[in-house]
């Protein structure tokens, strides 16, 4: 039976990581350290090595991580947090195979309609993606470890945080429900975006942490297709039955205002692991909607 290290188990995507993984029966025991066992951000390395002493996991997942904040917060969230994962597990779980999400952002530019290879050239736009691509980069070059990252492209689901794009579409289009309003304002929405459900980001992390042998170090976590921001935020205000205009004013978040087009190519996960997505786009925002009504 595995026995899993799960960090960040509280937040969107660790919490239906840590839910994939309960359900399985393969699954021993999913450990969740909190922040006050141990903060991956903050903490030392001599700490994450005590506690990986003490667990003794086999497979260690980290869903951790910085969306913004400064360069020096993102490099801390993302790059550091990588590397001390790496240099714990060396010391104190050298068998253990460790798993880290990565970011779409790591690519930045890329031509409209082409959908983007594990080993494309990776031309981050800001530090957001410059932070995910050191952290793949010292897991790819890890010897003598079996660390894998996920380039996680725009995980959507239920329980999603006002923080992102359609939970904040979300919350504006109830308020105005409520409120009768006729008009909401957001950013930008003519960006293209490959939204892939968190339960099937959640699915391929456990495809990963049962597999006998992972082949590659780095894979993508995407649909495989992309639609614009304004189609996805068109189908959440249908599946509300509000009908009023949705007015584009501001710019988008700097780790991505300048991507106008994203698509990955998940034939790698397919091909090596046998995962696809399972969830169509129409289905994870009905699923997104109804979860907002329930809270």
């Amino acid at each position: 039976m595995t026995r899993v290290l799960l960090f960040g188990a509280s937040g969107f995507i660790g919490g239906h990581v840590r839910a994939a993984l309960a359900e399985d029966p393969r699954v021993g025991e999913v450990l969740t350290p909190g922040r006050a066992q141990h903060d991956l951000i903050a903490g030392d390395v001599d700490a994450l090595t005590a506690l990986l002493r003490r667990t003794a996991p086999d497979v260690i997942v980290s869903c951790v991580g910085a969306l913004g904040g400064t360069a020096t917060d993102l490099l801390e969230g993302n790059t550091l947090v990588a590397a001390k994962l790496l240099e714990a597990a060396a010391e104190a779980a050298p068998r253990a195979r460790l798993v880290r999400m990565g970011s779409a952002g790591e690519y930045g530019v890329v031509a409209p309609g082409r959908s983007v290879h594990e080993d494309d050239a990776l031309v981050p736009v800001g530090a957001y993606g410059v932070s995910h691509v050191a952290g793949t980069r010292l897991f790819t070059i890890a010897d003598g470890l079996d660390a894998v990252t996920l380039r996680v492209f725009n995980p959507i689901g239920p329980g999603m945080s006002e923080e992102t794009l359609l939970g904040r579409a979300a919350a504006r289009i109830r308020a105005a429900l409520r409120d009768g309003v006729d008009e909401i304002q957001l950013g930008p929405l003519g960006a293209y975006r490959d939204f892939v459900d968190v339960r099937d980001l959640a699915s391929l992390v456990g495809t990963i942490v049962l597999a006998a042998h992972v082949p590659s170090r780095v894979y993508n976590a995407g649909s495989g297709r992309a639609v614009t921001a304004r189609e996805a935020v068109a189908l959440l205000a249908a599946e509300a039955g509000w009908t009023g205009t949705i007015r584009e004013a501001g710019s988008g978040p700097s780790r991505s205002a300048t991507v106008g087009w994203i698509r990955a190519d998940i034939s790698r996960a397919r091909d090596e692991l046998g995962w696809t997505p399972m969830r169509e786009l129409e289905l994870t925002i009905k699923d997104v909607w109804n979860a907002g009504e329930r809270r």
